[in-house]
């Protein structure tokens, strides 16, 4: 078996080699060849299951981006398993910690005992047939969760399953994402990762897992007998039901931080080729994650080095596709962030990789670290300009209407660039950065004490209101009117162009306790609760769920990967998209521009499901006070598919030529045909009303930058 390692400047690699357990070394072996700068051996007898690791010999110079330090233990970074854990020991950093020196003093006690280590692995899997969903961007609906978090509390399964990727194969779970609908599973870092020193000191533990140790290897505490087979047979099955998987990846940094941080790998192989270092201060990291090191994605064995990993859990593990932890900074060149990166570019001519689903979280802490809408043709978004709107309407803010229109109809002001389509936008209200739904209902202000650091943790501003009451209440008023503005926030999210993202638990009101930063809550704050989801309201949460995530399904219109622009004839007289005010008159730029105006109704009309002509609408009123909504000119017969105010309401006509929108509440309707009347024939008379039933287009929302998330 071929051992090889890239090391530009290393003067001398070391194989050692363990006993089984990883406990004790056996031998070591230097590399005898370096080719290409890759240091490289045969080992005759190694076989699967054998347990090994590096050390490398080169210079100590941390002024100079030198960190070499044979003393300590590396992990290989293309290790495909990891055995044992890390324990926190001031052997595991290069230098003496307590030294007035700092980093610059050496340390030489041998960080083996405190290291995991790495392990041959035999790759042969049946997949028996396994073929990959491909479901289609406009049809998919991505469900984020994490896999510890997503059956921890499940007690129907044996305990050593809890928290591992056995539990998502469960057909239990698997039943669950089906009857809610989703198409994808976006699991958070499955990479071996670190805990942070700090964390485990507070009793804590890194729970969302973006401090990655090895990109090759799946986190050991997610495999109940540490076998890789678990992983793949949790895909096999949620492929077999039709779901993709989608692999949450942080190759932005890694768990070494900054120059204080530990030596386990790629800093004590080739610190200066590995990372981004000052120029001309080449002791100190450039932190454009916020992380303490950036990978040095310019370089040609470091971006090869990502490749191969996004090929590896492509091919070995059949991953659908991938979302890139702050993309910005994978594609920041020297000259800043480009959409040409080399990054991103070998992304896009990849055989393998540009058939994956590919996202991107478009903003990081570095220079122009903000390019929401950015990035190159087939990769898509995180959209926080959707999720911010979406609260910020539904919460009662003023001039929110223009922005909103824009996020209803694909986002065109930040997508509609280089033939892009709506479905780059990934819409989503609530995801694991933040508050849950539950709570963004239920909490004005952030409640972040547990995590140890005094409250100072987490975003400031997550446009939230608790409508009353700080945290828990049991006054119905505060209670219903909560409920209510949840079920109008997702149902805006999936009626949306665009493609939609929910969070795990969101659908049987999980909640966090106020927390917006639960990374480091490995517990309860954070774990799905599958019990409150037998609760009555969980159940009916549910249910509302489904029942919008079909909607979504049985009508074309909300699933469009156009832009729409009003300039569109479906039929004479009637466009593609429409806006309205209460009274069913087309809404003027002074109407728009009016910073208290909180109702609207959106129009929607084209191909339904069987090729018919279809029209939609849908009457949104975010103010405090029902409204009275008209629907607009032609009057046609209008069948109401869902009302918020009321979500178990059958599907019913309406009886009556107008209807009362509750406040904070939204409503979608159908155009139906009555007995053997062509309602489409009624659009062609509705010509009468003019050439054009709208007459104004939302204004340009603007493209100021909101707050960001910089972080997970």
């Amino acid at each position: 078996m071929n051992f090889a390692v890239f090391s530009a400047n290393a003067q001398r690699i070391e194989l050692c080699l363990f006993e089984p357990t990883g406990r004790k070394e056996l031998k070591r072996y230097s590399l005898p060849e370096c080719t290409d700068e890759v240091w490289h051996g045969y080992l005759p007898h190694a076989h699967p299951g054998t347990v090994y690791a590096f050390r490398a010999h080169g210079p100590y110079q941390p002024q100079h981006g030198h960190r070499f330090n044979p003393h300590k233990l590396l992990l290989d970074p293309y290790a495909r398993k990891l055995i044992g854990q890390f324990r926190w020991s001031d052997a595991l950093f290069s230098y003496r910690v307590h030294s007035n020196r700092m980093d610059l003093s050496i340390d030489r006690r041998d960080s083996a005992p405190a290291m995991p280590k790495c392990v041959v692995v035999d790759e042969a899997f049946d997949w028996s047939h396994d073929t990959r969903p491909n479901v289609p961007w406009n049809e998919t609906v991505i469900y984020e969760t994490h896999v510890r978090g997503a059956s921890m509390l499940r007690k129907d399964l044996r305990t050593p399953e809890r928290g591992s990727f056995a539990a998502l194969a469960s057909p239990e779970f698997i039943e669950h994402l089906q009857k809610l609908g989703v198409t994808a599973v976006e699991l958070l870092p499955v990479h071996a990762f670190l805990n942070d020193r700090f964390l485990v000191e507070r009793g804590l533990r890194n729970y969302w897992g973006y401090n990655t140790a090895a990109f090759f290897a799946p986190e050991p505490s997610y495999l109940t007998a540490h076998r890789l087979d678990e992983m793949r047979i949790a895909v096999r099955q949620l492929h077999a039901a039709g779901i993709e998987v989608i692999l949450d990846v942080v190759y932005n940094h890694t768990c070494e931080g900054n120059e204080m941080g530990p030596t386990v790998s790629w800093r004590g192989l080739d610190n200066a080729s590995y990372y981004r270092l000052i120029p001309g201060d080449e002791r100190h990291h450039i932190n454009d994650t916020g992380c303490g090191n950036t990978l040095n994605m310019p370089h040609p064995r470091v971006l090869q080095m990502v490749m191969d990993s996004l090929r590896y859990w492509s091919t070995a593990f059949n991953i659908d596709g991938f979302r890139f932890d702050l993309g910005v900074t994978l594609g920041r060149e020297h000259s800043g962030f480009d959409p040409g990166s080399g990054f991103f570019d070998a992304l896009r001519q990849d055989p393998i990789l540009s058939q994956r689903k590919l996202i991107s979280e478009p903003w990081d802490i570095g220079p122009g670290g903000y390019q929401l809408g950015n990035h190159p043709p087939g990769v898509s978004e995180w959209n926080d300009r959707f999720r911010d709107s979406v609260r910020r309407f539904w919460r009662g803010d003023a001039g929110m209407r223009p922005d909103l229109a824009a996020r209803l109809t694909g986002s065109a002001d930040l997508f509609n660039r280089r033939f892009r389509k709506p479905t780059a936008s990934i819409n989503f209200v609530t995801s694991h950065d933040g508050f849950t739904l539950s709570d963004l209902v239920a909490y004005s202000q952030k409640h972040n004490e547990i995590n140890g650091e005094n409250n100072n943790d987490g975003h400031n501003e997550n446009y939230s209101s608790n409508w009353g009451v700080e945290g828990p209440t049991d006054e119905p008023a505060i209670a219903e009117a909560r409920e209510r503005v949840s079920r109008s926030l997702i149902a805006t999210l999936f009626v949306a162009l665009g493609t939609p993202m929910m969070l795990a638990g969101d659908e049987m009101g999980r909640t966090q306790r106020g927390n917006n930063n639960a990374y480091c809550q490995d517990n309860e704050i954070s774990w799905i609760d599958w019990e409150r989801a037998a609760l009555p309201h969980g159940r009916k949460m549910t249910m509302f769920f489904a029942r919008i995530i079909a909607l979504r399904k049985q009508h074309p219109l909300l699933r469009e990967n156009r832009f729409l622009f009003g300039d569109r004839e479906v039929l004479p007289g009637l466009y593609d998209v429409g806006w309205f005010d209460e009274q069913g008159e087309a809404l003027t730029i002074e109407a728009w521009q009016d910073p208290e105006g909180r109702a609207f109704t959106l129009r929607r009309a084209g191909a339904g499901l069987n090729g018919e002509t279809e029209v939609l609408l849908m009457m949104l009123n975010a103010s405090a006070a029902a409204l009275r909504f008209m629907p607009p000119p032609p009057h046609l017969e209008w069948h109401v598919l869902l009302d918020t105010a009321n979500p178990e309401a059958p599907p019913a006509p309406l009886a009556a030529p107008d209807l009362e929108v509750p406040a904070h509440s939204m409503v979608v309707l159908a155009a139906q045909p009555t007995g053997d009347a062509d309602w489409q024939a009624s659009w062609r008379a509705g010509a009468q009303y003019g050439p054009r039933l709208l007459t104004a287009l939302p204004p340009d929302p603007g493209t100021s930058m909101p707050d960001t998330e910089q972080s997970g």
